[in-house]
């Protein structure tokens, strides 16, 4: 659609939402009170011509913390943050922020979006092979890996600790923060397409629909932040997205978890089902249906009848009674478990974050670890004395290349750990069932052989190579349990499947390594 068709909707009521978000004296009425005095001159900027400084699209985690930080001391840029609907969203995953998480939303001075919204600390993992259980929390001192010092907490113990709640007030309660922003313009508005400048390519804005009338936004910068279902990833990032999974979703009432305040992971013969608290009395379950499962085809019953006939069984007894009863009411949800490596960012005046750009299986919970740490990493590499002007496309693309290669030292181990635990979690073969016995082995022995994975999934300890370092523990473990438990005429018999094991740990890591190498 031809750029000069469009005509921007002048009115200073746009600086505010056409939703409101929460009750009369809640900030939405702080914003709009600011339209009483003499509104700033940056503020009719974004208002009356629709420019600023930074255009985010997409008021989800990384986008509205974004915009925040951005609009904050020492930055104070002037920011529109664009969301196709500002109701409360209602998912079913992004409901878990690990330690490293909540470190990155205290340096961020968001910490206060955790509280009023019925949060649950959540103190570690327990993770349930076949019945037995085995507690991983959270460590105090990380052997193997060093702690950042921003992760620790003064928990019992000094014991780090992550937060788990309802994914959407928690978004509520960050679109609350930046309505109180003055140099925040919130509107809830339909992006339909970038606009590129015909002369040199730059995007210099976004096309988009308000109130169901075309309407058009322009920024020195623009942010794409648009989740896993990305209208402009296609056009921006070659590699595709896999997904051979989908999470299902049920809101258990009133469970009675084998260890309160911890994570839950269980183990069996099928794929993994997640359980953690969401609130006081609410527990979210979270069961992995492969794709082309024969027990989830609508001939044998579909999902519905898979959770009810395999998983319902296969869960601790105490938690069944509310399992079965979700499972009654028919309140099932589902949510596509996707892989995507991230990418360099090379388009002039156009920044893609999030979902939109990097994606890992959800089994682990560091979407959000991920999403507030790129922020903060933002923060500084976009501070006003290193890039002025961010008009400077030049400069810009330079840190975002920087950005591309430092955020390594976290996400690339959280999305290889995510990718590399979801393999062994959901075995599907005699070599990865031998690497999931020797995973839970691994967590028995305690001490280092906990510390140490906890602290990589947690997001606090930052180091590749001691993820490196424990895949292929639990390799070596999971081989001398194969020979251990094989009689002496079958020794040849159990060398062959020891170097298959072997083999298979390798074919299960490298490619992520690999995916994470490229840029």
């Amino acid at each position: 659609m031809p750029f000069a068709e469009f005509t921007p909707t002048s009115t200073l009521a746009s600086s505010t939402p056409a939703t409101s978000l929460s009750s009369p004296s809640s900030p939405v009425e702080s914003q709009k009170s600011l339209a009483l005095h003499e509104p700033s001159p940056e503020t009719l900027r974004r208002t009356l011509h629709h420019e600023s400084d930074v255009l985010i699209v997409g008021a989800g985690i990384i986008g509205t913390a974004l915009a925040i930080t951005l609009a904050r001391a020492p930055h104070n840029r002037s920011v529109t943050l664009l969301e196709k609907s500002l109701k409360e969203p209602d998912r079913i995953v992004g409901e878990l922020l690990q330690p490293g998480g909540v470190s990155a939303l205290k340096k961020l001075g968001l910490e206060d979006c955790l509280e009023e919204i019925d949060s649950v600390r959540v103190k570690g993992y327990e993770v349930i092979y076949y019945g037995k259980g085995v507690e991983i929390p959270y460590p105090s001192n990380a052997a193997g890996g060093k702690i950042e010092d921003g992760d620790r907490r003064e928990g019992k113990g000094g014991r780090p600790e992550g937060r788990s709640f309802h994914h959407g007030r928690f978004i509520r309660r960050l679109r609350e923060a930046a309505l109180k922003e003055e140099n925040i313009s919130v509107i809830e508005s339909d992006v339909k397409d970038v606009v590129k400048c015909g002369y040199t390519g730059q995007i210099v804005g976004v096309q988009c629909l308000t109130n169901g009338e075309k309407d058009v936004h322009f920024g020195q910068l623009t942010v794409l932040a648009d989740g896993y279902a990305s209208r402009f990833r296609k056009e921006y990032i070659s590699r595709p997205v896999v997904s051979k999974s989908r999470f299902w979703g049920l809101e258990l009432i009133d469970a009675v978890l084998p260890r309160p305040l911890h994570g839950h992971v269980i183990l069996g013969e099928g794929a993994p089902v997640l359980l953690y608290q969401i609130g006081s009395r609410e527990t979210r379950a979270l069961v992995d249906v492969p794709e082309n499962l024969e027990t989830a085809n609508p001939k044998a019953g579909g999902v519905k009848g898979h959770l009810r006939e395999v998983v319902l069984p296969s869960l601790p007894e105490c938690v069944q009674p509310s399992f079965a009863r979700a499972l009654d009411e028919g309140k099932l949800r589902s949510m596509p478990n996707s892989f995507l490596p991230p990418s360099v960012n090379r388009v002039p005046g156009m920044v893609m974050l999030g979902d939109a750009m990097n994606m890992r299986h959800p089994l682990t919970g560091g979407g959000m670890t991920v999403a507030f740490n790129d922020v903060v990493l933002l923060r500084d590499l976009l501070d006003p004395k290193m890039v002025p002007d961010l008009g400077n496309t030049k400069a810009v693309l330079k840190q975002m290349e920087k950005f591309h290669w430092r955020r390594k030292h976290l996400t690339s181990v959280i999305n290889i750990l995510a990718q590399a635990l979801y393999s062994l979690f959901a075995a599907n073969d005699p070599q990865l069932k031998a690497l999931q016995l020797g995973c839970f082995r691994y967590f028995q022995r305690g001490g280092q052989c906990v510390d140490g994975p906890v602290g990589l999934l947690a997001g606090i300890i930052r180091q590749p190579l001691v993820l490196f370092y424990h895949f292929f523990s639990v390799a070596l473990l999971a081989i001398w349990l194969v020979l251990s438990q094989s009689t002496w005429y079958r020794l040849p018999l159990a060398g062959i499947e020891s170097v298959s094991v072997f083999y298979k740990a390798c074919v299960v890591l490298f490619p992520f390594i690999f995916s994470e190498l490229r840029s």
